[in-house]
């Protein structure tokens, strides 16, 4: 018996090693992400939807969860992941906030369907990531229209010059997504 319990903890170890690198990993690849920026002023233009996307399809809701709390947690102790290499508490409450807390609702959103097997095929696993991808709005609009005033034109500053784009990452992360799984199923 003694062989068995080792065996089964060594299993459990390597199990939690794999999990934290993927989580660490998929919070690496958003933080890369953040520093691929177009636009700056008010909320930054980046590339950070589609990983963040791509995080929640993969991982599903409890490691992709981890993921971006991985990554949020980073950032809030001071290392330069955020857009332009921001870190710190400031950015939570700063124009772009409430877009950070709006990934943590994607991610978690896309890895919840995913779990429930909602994301099978391409166009249901594309649907899943465009409403992911809405789903960071409400919160960083929100948060947007706080900081800079609601006299301000807060949909012309954080809505309507990303969908488009946010749009097309969504599309990549939910098709691309289904196009990997597709190919380990053969």
């Amino acid at each position: 018996m003694p062989t068995l319990n080792r065996t089964a903890s060594v299993t459990r170890t390597h199990n939690l090693m794999r999990k934290t690198a993927l989580a660490i990993g998929g919070a690496a690849l958003i933080a890369a992400s953040a520093q691929i920026e177009v636009v700056r002023h008010p909320v930054p233009m980046t590339l950070q939807t589609l990983p963040v996307l791509a995080v929640g399809l993969a991982l599903g809701l409890r490691l992709g969860f981890a993921s971006l709390m991985t990554y949020m947690a980073a950032g809030l102790v001071g290392l330069p992941v955020f857009a332009g290499g921001a870190a710190g508490p400031a950015v939570f409450v700063g124009p772009s906030g409430g877009y950070l807390l709006g990934f943590v609702i994607a991610a978690a959103f896309c890895g919840w369907a995913r779990d429930r097997g909602w994301t099978r095929n391409p166009e249901a696993a594309a649907a899943v990531s465009i409403i992911g991808g809405a789903l960071v709005y409400p919160t960083g609009l929100l948060q947007l229209g706080t900081v800079i005033g609601w006299d301000k034109p807060v949909l012309a500053f954080g809505l309507y010059p990303f969908i488009l784009g946010d749009l097309i990452k969504a599309l990549l992360a939910g098709l691309g997504y289904a196009a990997v799984t597709h190919s380990f199923r053969r």
